[in-house]
């Protein structure tokens, strides 16, 4: 069955980027000017998806509200002959996909999160987003699209990795590779939840797309906590792969990580230098910066 169902997980606290995250989710953080959560939603679409469930929580109105018309904006703008703009904000609300919503009352960790959505993917295999991660390029092809290629192929879960600096692995989920099947989809012995450094069974990292099989869900109904205390989706997965294929496909493009401060400032530049309203005044403006660094 072709994989259409989606799920973003939207619920985290943002507690990296208080005080703005105290009344705006995160996941509205403009990258420019564009929301962290409609890069997510864009590449689902671009993707194939038809289907896109959101897990939020409290506080978390204004995501729904992106993507719900705004009748008083478009009158104003239609009113004052901004053309442009009115057909920006309504093919917000036009995407041409279903976006559904649901609430995680407390935060029970990202197992929790996607469990929430069993009922929505009702046994059929989807794709999980996470918001922090993504690739500005839109000419190459999504890495959401990459797994669901992946997928056609062998029929089995898939998760995305790529590497990263090894200092850097108590950060993520690792996974323990076990030989290639194809030059970028790994056979993977374990799937560990932000191990220590001297403990990392490798530099490769869940990047925050997933490919998974509807046999998760019974998996994480029986699932107890792990790391934090949380329901931890990744150990889930790696119980999983005792008894089905759960593969790795390597990420070979980049991928910005806006869940911390240092990287949302270095994918706003990014984005900033290929936008057609920036570009030009914010690459004149790094130049003269650098001047003086």
């Amino acid at each position: 069955m072709k994989v259409r169902k989606a799920i973003i997980p939207a619920a985290g606290l943002g507690t990296r980027f208080l005080p703005a995250t105290k009344a705006l989710p995160k996941e509205m953080l403009p990258i420019v000017d564009k929301p962290v959560i409609q890069f997510i939603v864009e590449e689902a679409k671009a993707s194939g998806i038809e289907d896109i469930l959101i897990v939020t929580g409290k506080n978390k109105r204004a995501i729904e509200n992106h993507f719900d018309s705004n009748p008083e904006l478009e009158q104003d703008l239609e009113k004052t002959g901004k053309s442009g703009l009115l057909k920006l904000t309504q093919e917000i609300t036009d995407l041409g996909v279903n976006v559904y919503y649901t609430r995680q009352p407390y935060p029970a960790g990202l197992g929790d999160a996607v469990y929430r959505a069993r009922s929505f993917v009702a046994g059929e295999s989807f794709v999980i987003m996470l918001g922090d991660d993504f690739d500005l390029m839109k000419d190459k092809v999504p890495l959401t699209k990459q797994l669901i290629n992946d997928y056609d192929k062998t029929h089995a879960s898939t998760i995305a990795v790529m590497k990263v600096p090894h200092k850097e692995v108590s950060k993520y989920g690792v996974i323990a590779p076990d030989g290639n099947i194809a030059p970028d989809l790994y056979n993977v012995k374990k799937f560990v939840e932000k191990p220590a450094v001297d403990k990392a069974p490798s530099d490769l990292a869940i990047i925050g797309r997933y490919l998974l099989t509807p046999e998760i869900f019974d998996i994480l109904e029986h699932q107890k906590p792990g790391r934090g205390g949380e329901f931890q989706l990744t150990d889930a997965i790696d119980t999983m792969n005792k008894t089905q294929r759960v593969f790795a496909h390597v990420f070979k493009g980049e991928c910005f990580d806006v869940g911390n401060k240092e990287g949302y400032l270095e994918t706003s530049i990014q984005y900033g230098l290929i936008h057609p309203e920036t570009r030009d005044a914010l690459r004149k403006y790094i130049k003269e910066l650098g001047k003086k660094l």
